[in-house]
């Protein structure tokens, strides 16, 4: 089995690149799209092949996904993009991967999204078959490129074995995501909650995603303990500033996902259960 991976220079593609070459049973083979071959060296010490090129060159995604058996689509543009730019990598790539591999003959594609998808909260955890209304003045265009992408790509004729992990707010290994959110933590109600997966459980849902025989359509991803605005400053052993307290959480289930599905139909337990967890195990 030869798998392409895009995306894996980013802060979830670097750690989950490893962890599958490490997982990967003889004779599969991790394929990773680059580009810049400098950062394309490290994988290639771990053993998997190295191609060079971006992800919205056509004449790449054919070279890329040529030969190959399965894709996982991990390459996102993310928060600080102009909005241009996060359709153009978010959507617009994602669905020409998605035709390069039915022209190559690939037979599964792994997608990977975000819960931000959801929009709002329903007064209870967020199932995969509710109805997306993603938007979000802090995210910009991502959740909406984002669901764009997961709808084209459902859409596409010849791509029968699609798979669509959305991820929740990831951390760890070293990835600065944690520390970031503080930017904008003062500003949250203290009681506004967000869930999150640390990068251990991001890829080990997406090995399972990508080689589970019977996984179909969306799964949620996440672990079992989302944290409040006051338990992220906890997290830092930062002051709650008086303000937080004082505002009202308007959607305290947002972003809030249930992992009922992705636990039933492929065995997914949480490595890291909460970000509590984490911190007392060095794994921040």
């Amino acid at each position: 089995m030869l798998t392409l991976v895009t995306g894996a220079t980013g802060q979830v593609g670097r750690r989950f690149v490893p962890r599958l070459l490490r997982s990967a049973a003889p004779g599969e083979q991790v394929r990773v799209l680059v580009r810049d071959a400098a950062r394309g060296e490290r994988f290639a010490g771990l053993g998997a092949e190295v191609l060079v090129g971006d992800l919205r060159d056509t004449e790449a995604l054919a070279k890329a996904t040529a030969g190959a058996d399965a894709v996982v689509n991990v390459a996102a543009a993310f928060r600080g993009v102009p909005d241009e730019e996060a359709r153009a990598v978010n959507r617009d790539a994602a669905i020409e991967l998605g035709r390069a591999a039915v022209a190559s003959g690939v037979r599964r594609f792994v997608q990977v999204s975000t819960g931000l998808v959801y929009g709002e909260g329903r007064g209870r955890a967020l199932v995969e078959d509710d109805e997306t209304v993603p938007g979000s003045h802090m995210w910009g265009a991502y959740p909406e490129s984002k669901w764009e992408a997961e709808r084209a790509l459902g859409e596409l004729d010849g791509l029968d074995d699609l798979r669509i992990g959305r991820l929740p707010f990831v951390y760890g290994d070293g990835d600065p995501h944690l520390d970031n959110v503080m930017e904008w933590a003062p500003h949250w109600p203290a009681m506004q909650r967000l869930h999150m997966g640390h990068h251990v459980d991001v890829a080990q849902a997406l090995r399972r995603l990508l080689y589970a025989p019977g996984a179909h359509g969306v799964y949620n991803i996440a672990d079992d303990a989302p944290v409040t605005t006051v338990d992220l400053f906890g997290i830092h052993g930062l002051p709650v500033p008086p303000e937080v307290y004082e505002r009202e959480t308007a959607d305290p289930w947002h972003g809030v996902m249930s992992t009922a599905r992705i636990r039933r139909e492929l065995g997914y337990r949480p490595m890291v259960p909460s970000v509590w967890t984490a911190q007392e195990a060095g794994l921040l």
